[in-house]
């Protein structure tokens, strides 16, 4: 069977979430040969053999933290050189998509970005996207050398697949370009203790009508009751009520997890294409007509002043 590259996102050593779904998904249309790079690499092969990677590659070198992608890229390109595999597998965060671009670009291959899903075909990976804010489904494949295709978070159920990975130190050569650009500091994101927005498998999101920073206390409790992570409207956003780093949309971040709950949020088409593809919403709105309704699988017209507290309470209560 063909192998198949997965991208490995790791912190010095622990494997997030989004890289057990690539493995899930590229055991669909391969073996899985993991490639994990940084500090910590060696770390990973642990958790990545029990969700099905055969092989784990492995480098680490100053200048994946030192610099930017580029790095990354050279140790990706010398990967394929490698192991010609049916297809490269890499998560859809920001760096991810970056990552993807400069590598297809390097080998002379097409790319897919934002996959749903994948499934073998017969002249290689099929990947599912939704496109023009989710409003259709297409399955599209790459018909030039090896397939580049980043997934989103959420896209797959993780599924554990326990192999014995064998693993070898990946041979790198790094190129003119990976020390262009140099990380001169970084500053530590304060933690709320919430999940990753773009990985949660629950979104509580608030949008023009919490009406103000300080109510958005609101829909953080009910947030923290669901163990959900806390998303925000390019309305609220703008407004300064919440951090530009949560705000979900066209152009901010891509969510699709289990239960997106939309407060306060009229649903505008630039909001929804940023949650569309979420497997279950709900919305709180007193506006009858506001159009996030149009596609919620559960929709509650109130005031979410005296909604959201109630449905707080009322889970705390169950908990409990």
């Amino acid at each position: 069977m063909a192998e198949v590259l997965v991208y490995v996102d790791h912190v010095d050593g622990a494997v997030r979430k989004p890289t057990l779904e690539l493995l899930t998904l590229a055991r669909r249309v391969g073996e899985p040969v993991a490639v994990a790079l940084g500090a910590g690499a060696g770390d990973t092969a642990a958790v990545l053999g029990e969700h099905g990677a055969v092989r784990v590659l492995t480098h680490d070198a100053s200048e994946y933290a030192d610099y930017l992608v580029v790095p990354k890229v050279d140790a990706l390109q010398a990967a394929v050189e490698a192991v010609s595999p049916a297809a490269v597998l890499v998560p859809s965060s920001a760096e991810g998509k970056e990552i993807a671009a400069r590598l297809a670009l390097r080998i002379g291959s097409g790319i897919i970005t934002d996959a749903v899903d994948l499934e073998a075909g017969d002249t290689g990976p099929v990947a599912t996207q939704s496109v023009f804010a989710a409003s259709f489904t297409t399955k599209s494949r790459v018909s030039k050398g090896t397939p580049v295709i980043t997934v989103k978070p959420n896209s797959a159920a993780v599924e554990a697949a326990p192999a014995t990975p064998a693993v070898s130190e990946l041979s790198v050569t790094f190129s003119a370009q990976a020390t262009g650009t140099k990380v001169t500091g970084r500053t530590p994101r304060e933690s709320t203790g919430r999940p990753e927005l773009t990985e949660a498998a629950i979104v509580v999101s608030g949008g023009r009508g919490v009406n103000g920073s300080e109510n958005f206390a609101i829909i953080e409790a009910l947030a923290d009751s669901l163990g959900a992570a806390v998303g925000a409207s390019r309305a609220a956003v703008d407004a300064g009520w919440y951090p530009h780093t949560n705000q979900v949309g066209q152009t901010g971040k891509s969510v699709s997890p289990q239960l997106y709950i939309a407060n306060g949020i009229s649903g505008a088409i630039q909001h929804r294409a940023g949650m569309q593809t979420s497997k279950t919403i709900v919305a709180v709105n007193k506006d009858a007509e506001a159009p996030i309704f149009d596609l919620v699988d559960y929709g509650v017209v109130g005031d979410l002043f005296d909604v959201v507290p109630a449905l707080t309470e009322e889970i705390n209560t169950r908990k409990g």
